[in-house]
């Protein structure tokens, strides 16, 4: 099996990086047969902006820009996307939702034209949300902060396009709990990634 993990952090020594790793180091201890791509959208410089080519994709007007296919393409090859990333004022980063806006588009995430039903195209697709919070399950909690996310990510995004969110974990209060206790976790979902 083939995963693509998708990391959202500008500081390759961050947590959010170290996360990605030990995903990565748990899946390929679970079965070494498995293989995965890491896909660090600041280094590789994707640029997010949804501009005037990406509105004539959604119109079905031109194709995808080469950026965008080759996107697409790791996507294709990929048996479950997992997205590590800091959780920004209850959301995910810029950068990683101008990826998921200009990738995700219509005529390959879904079939919309106006006139007909939506076709939902990612069937096939089992995703893994993995959102570092500076906060407590109790902020989360008291002020539906994960139910707001949970609704707007989970199924805003991928329920639209027909994937199966397959997880959805929230490593939180990272700045002052043991970081080798959410590298654990991480390593823990890697292993149980194709479960």
């Amino acid at each position: 099996m083939h995963a693509l993990i998708v990391v959202d952090h500008d500081d390759s020594r961050s947590l959010t990086h170290a996360l990605a790793q030990e995903i990565a180091r748990g899946l390929s201890a679970a079965n070494p047969a498995n293989t995965f791509e890491i896909a660090d959208l600041h280094a590789e410089g994707f640029d997010p902006r949804f501009t005037k080519a990406d509105w004539a994709v959604h119109h079905r007007e031109s194709r995808p820009p080469a950026d965008v296919l080759a996107e697409q393409a790791r996507i294709d090859r990929a048996d479950a996307l997992v997205l590590v990333f800091p959780v920004f004022w209850w959301a995910m980063p810029a950068l990683l939702k101008g990826w998921i806006d200009r990738v995700f588009s219509n005529g390959w995430a879904f079939d919309f034209n106006g006139n007909e039903k939506l076709v939902k195209k990612l069937g096939h697709l089992r995703v893994h949300l993995v959102g570092v919070g500076g906060a407590d399950e109790d902020v989360y909690a008291r002020h539906g902060y994960g139910a707001a996310m949970q609704v707007q990510i989970d199924h805003g995004i991928f329920d639209y396009c027909g994937a199966t969110v397959a997880g959805s974990t929230k490593l939180l209060d990272s700045e002052l709990r043991d970081a080798a206790v959410q590298l654990q976790a991480a390593r823990e979902l890697g292993a149980g990634l194709f479960r």
